[in-house]
């Protein structure tokens, strides 16, 4: 369960403070992290340690050390040296690795709570006693972040967010699939949305410039109770599809920002081709000239102001009036006219929709 990483780390330090060599094995005889090479001799002194009823011996000026996780063993410990002060130093590096055993069981057991809090497989009085089990609190203000990286089993990524978030215990990090990190991030009570985007940045900072311009990231609204996190969750991954069709110039989506873009997402197919047909009499909006996209996507992004318009498209003010003029006539919809733009609006967003589902049947 303890990565052979933590392990070597854990050896090292052991070592710089009492000097004495050490080395931990699988109950194969199997070496995971050591600090003299020489161990390797004692294989099968370990492997018959192994099935002897003793939890410790001296064997050829090496003490042994047996290892359990919950009655099971799990590790030997060698510790090189038969004097009183080497088998004290590895006594207390079996306690060392038998509590280092402890909190990663601990640590699965509220990973694995999360996931199923996130996914609605617990029921509502699960949730509550196997929170309290895991000494996790019911009512903090939490908020899930879904961090999204385009390379499939990055753990490098995982482990860079998981030690941004290191030091606070109140914090989850996990993964339910491939390609996403969560996080359910533990806010205090005068945190809100502008603090959210900084945590955020914040977590796109910690991939590193490289995959900071791949990563993508969202959330969702701040929750009170811990039975409200798979619906933040829900949130932050409507969040993520919803930004990819409507906001594919940002790496940071709120669901509170999305707006129109989430009531387009929930439509179904058959009823955005109906309206597409409606509004476009059988044509689409792909069928417009370039110069008539852009046009009328400028006028949108100037809030319908014709001068302004205009002037960011260097054209002459009759110019515009011309081509919108022109617009009304192939479509009956003059953009002018508030009604009529937000139609054509929606039905841009509609067909952009439309086109992005296509894509995700391929």
């Amino acid at each position: 369960m303890i990565s052979n990483q933590v392990l070597q780390t854990t050896l090292d330090g052991l070592k710089a403070i009492s000097r004495v060599d050490l080395c931990v094995l699988d109950t194969e005889g199997i070496m995971l992290a050591t600090t003299f090479p020489e161990a390797e001799e004692f294989r099968d002194s370990v492997l018959s340690f192994v099935g002897s009823p003793a939890d410790s011996q001296v064997v050829s000026g090496c003490q042994f050390y047996k290892v359990f996780d919950d009655h099971q063993l799990e590790y030997i410990l060698l510790a090189n040296g038969n004097s009183d002060d080497v088998h004290m130093v590895g006594r207390m590096a079996a306690f060392q690795l038998q509590n280092l055993l402890v909190a990663y069981k601990e640590r699965f057991d509220k990973d694995n709570f999360i996931k199923n809090l996130l996914l609605d497989n617990l029921l509502l009085v699960d949730i509550y006693n196997r929170a309290k089990k895991l000494h996790i609190d019911t009512e903090a203000r939490r908020v899930v972040f879904i961090l999204e990286v385009s390379h499939e089993k990055d753990n490098t990524s995982l482990e860079s967010v998981r030690a941004l978030f290191s030091s606070r215990s109140g914090d989850f990090i996990t993964a339910v699939d491939e390609k996403s990190i969560i996080v359910v991030k533990e806010i205090g009570p005068q945190e809100g949305y502008p603090e959210m985007e900084k945590i955020a940045e914040a977590i796109l900072d910690a991939l590193g410039e490289e995959k900071k311009k791949e990563g993508l990231i969202a959330y969702g609204t701040i929750v009170g109770e811990i039975k409200e996190v798979s619906r933040s969750y829900k949130e932050a991954r409507m969040a993520l599809n919803v930004g990819k069709i409507f906001f594919a110039e940002r790496n940071v989506i709120a669901y509170s920002s999305l707006g129109i873009g989430r009531l387009i997402y929930q439509l179904p197919i058959p009823l955005c081709k109906m309206f597409i047909r409606e509004i476009f009499d059988g044509k689409s909006p792909d069928d417009f000239d370039e110069e008539t996209l852009v046009t009328i996507n400028k006028f949108f992004e100037n809030s319908l102001n014709v001068s302004e318009t205009s002037r960011q498209l260097y054209i002459h003010r009759n110019t515009l009036v011309y081509r919108l003029d022109k617009l009304q006539k192939s479509t009956g919809l003059d953009l002018r006219v508030f009604e009529d733009a937000i139609t054509f609006k929606i039905a841009l967003m509609v067909v952009k929709y439309m086109k992005y589902m296509e894509n995700q049947e391929y």
